[in-house]
């Protein structure tokens, strides 16, 4: 099987809807039905809904199932560099001639008709989990949660809301209320929700939908706590206090998702060994990551490079505030932005704590926005801002007078993975 079988396929599943994004469940559904409802052979499922700190959560999760010697799947998106990023299956990314297979088997049994890219591949990333056992499956909410392609499971183990705030609201609603039942609709009878810290309207919403399922509630400030304590962490529950190392997933933020993912851990009765390998063993690209490595750090050897895919107001913030925690270094941003993002919010913390910002296009992104117009929307809420034809263009114009300077990418996923995939 050559390397781009997966590539070809992928590419005629792009063709199959008009829409990138069209919120409904019928042609999952209609698709899941042809396949032989791969949805209900699935090992016990934990799914994961929220506007920030999903993917992190996740990988934290994972980390500790696997230290206790459980093999898990995993489904999370959108890939950085290469598709099979977003399926691990029993612990490992799908391999071609595995995702080719499945790939293909879902393009034959839907028959032609519509259906989103993010719909089919879903559909067979179920198809490649029903095959192979696992002890766990790890789902990850690609948009929403209500109308998302992976509320298709209907008794899982645990549903989880991480920290909801305005995103995406020409899909999801113009107020955080709207966006929270969205989220809180992966909630199910009886099952119980572990969430993490909510704005107040947004928390009034999923505990309306929780009482209207029976479904018990885990939520941060009342059945679980977590803080910061000194250079380490403190995790109180129902079962006791947990003193942890800090997270190695770098951020304050990260302090919240690791007491999600601990919550987790311990509803399903695992120790305390368990809760230190996942937040200290988690991996996540893109967030708040340190390159080390390829042709951009060599072209700055000098320079402290990170790399992180946030793009949402609560991002900014998450940002700015890791930013302001670091030693002090001068610090400067090459951004790039998809044009359906707030820019205006995710820019307006950070630039209290950095120098300037060079605005980028994410290269070959049809949505994003044109360098020029980041630079103006930075320039509008306090930035020095310029622009530069690519990411290798800007860093050698901030090196060239700050060779030591600490630079963060940043401002989409799709940037993320166009750096991880030129600089791997």
């Amino acid at each position: 099987m050559n390397s781009t079988s997966s590539d070809v396929i992928l590419e005629r599943m792009m063709a199959l809807h008009p829409k990138v994004i069209d919120l409904t469940l019928d042609r999952v559904w209609r698709l899941l039905d042809a396949l032989g409802n791969p949805q209900r052979n699935l090992p016990p499922v934990i799914h994961i809904a929220g506007t920030n700190g999903k993917g992190s959560t996740q990988a934290m999760i994972r980390a500790g199932l696997e230290a206790a010697g459980k093999s898990v799947h995993a489904y999370t998106s959108p890939h950085l560099a290469r598709f099979h990023e977003r399926i691990r299956v029993a612990g490992d990314l799908i391999s071609e001639a595995d995702l080719t297979a499945v790939l293909d088997e879902c393009y034959a049994a839907n028959g032609g008709g519509d259906i989103t890219y993010f719909e089919i591949t879903t559909c067979a990333a179920l198809l490649a989990f029903s095959r192979t056992p696992a002890d766990f499956t790890l789902l990850e909410v690609g948009l929403g949660g209500r109308l998302d392609a992976t509320n298709v499971v209907d008794d899982p183990v645990l549903t989880m809301i991480t920290p909801v705030s305005m995103d995406h609201e020409q899909f999801l609603g113009d107020t955080l209320r709207k966006i929270a039942f969205e989220k809180a609709g992966i909630i199910k009878p009886g099952v119980p929700c572990i969430v993490s810290r909510q704005a107040d309207d947004g928390m009034e919403v999923i505990e309306e939908v929780a009482q209207r399922h029976a479904a018990p509630l885990l939520a941060y400030g009342q059945q679980w706590h977590v803080g910061p304590d000194r250079d380490r962490i403190s995790y109180q529950d129902d079962a006791g206090l947990l003193d942890l190392p800090m997270p190695n997933l770098p951020g304050a933020h990260q302090i919240m998702n690791a007491g999600a993912a601990l919550t987790a851990l311990r509803y399903l009765g695992f120790d305390e060994h368990v809760a230190e390998a996942a937040v200290t063993t988690a991996f996540w690209p893109a967030r708040m990551q340190r390159l080390k490595t390829g042709p951009l750090t060599d072209a700055a050897p000098q320079a402290e490079l990170w790399l992180d895919g946030g793009h949402n107001p609560a991002a900014g913030e998450a940002l700015a505030a890791h930013l302001h925690s670091l030693p002090e270094r001068p610090t400067h941003l090459i951004c790039g932005m998809l044009n359906t993002k707030d820019i205006d919010g995710y820019l307006r913390p950070l630039a209290a704590v950095t120098q300037d910002l060079t605005a980028v296009s994410i290269p070959g992104e049809a949505s994003t926005l044109p360098a020029e117009a980041t630079a103006e929307a930075a320039r509008n809420v306090g930035f020095s801002a310029d622009v530069a034809d690519d990411v290798g263009a800007a860093l050698a114009k901030i090196v060239a007078t700050t060779p030591q300077a600490r630079v963060l990418i940043c401002g989409s996923l799709y940037l993320a993975g166009a750096i991880l995939r030129e600089n791997g």
